[in-house]
């Protein structure tokens, strides 16, 4: 075999394989460029969560993305904005909590938050009965949507500890099952 023949073989094997990592070269072959918050952030239609076999939500802060899972396999990808990132006894840490966690019941269509000027469409809480939320990027306090915010989405942290996501990625949100596990990772 020649060196050429060897190589287009490697690299033949090495497409296949990221083609059969969840999150990677298939679901990146869907996403949304340039990112709209007022668009879904795939091309693709959203699964349905109901069908899923085992469906959990993984948030990677650091990657500023949101993966609809089922079982071991990505079935979506969101384009996401977490926490913050501050500086804490020396290291880095975000404002968003990470560990497992859960779907909560407490879910609307709005809120607003005087303290730190900004509220969000959309909500649904998944650690501490609404302390932590996924919803839409933010809006001020006449439910318009902050555009220098939403120009974040999906490319830097932005929130107070929230997951901000594209407003119909938000909506699509609320139709998940309380009790669904939401593991929250840095990567």
């Amino acid at each position: 075999m020649t060196i050429k023949k060897f190589l287009l073989l490697i690299t033949g094997i090495a497409t296949l394989f990221l083609l059969a990592l969840p999150g990677t070269a298939s679901a990146a072959s869907h996403m949304r460029t340039p990112i709209n918050y007022l668009k879904s952030s795939e091309t693709i239609p959203y699964p349905d969560i109901n069908k899923l076999k085992d469906p959990w939500i993984k948030v990677s802060i650091a990657k500023n993305r949101v993966y609809i899972m089922d079982g071991h396999r990505c079935v979506y990808t969101m384009y996401a904005s977490a926490g913050k990132y501050e500086s804490k006894h020396g290291k880095r840490v975000s404002a968003t909590p990470t560990g497992t966690f859960a779907i909560q019941d407490d879910r609307g269509a709005s809120f607003y938050n005087a303290a730190v000027k900004c509220g969000a469409n959309n909500y649904v809480s998944w650690h501490d009965n609404g302390a932590y939320l996924f919803h839409s990027v933010p809006t001020d306090k006449d439910g318009h949507y902050i555009k220098s915010e939403a120009a974040k989405l999906g490319k830097q942290t932005a929130s107070h500890g929230c997951v901000r996501l594209s407003v119909p990625d938000s909506k699509w949100m609320m139709s998940v099952p309380a009790g669904t596990k939401v593991v929250v990772q840095e990567n």
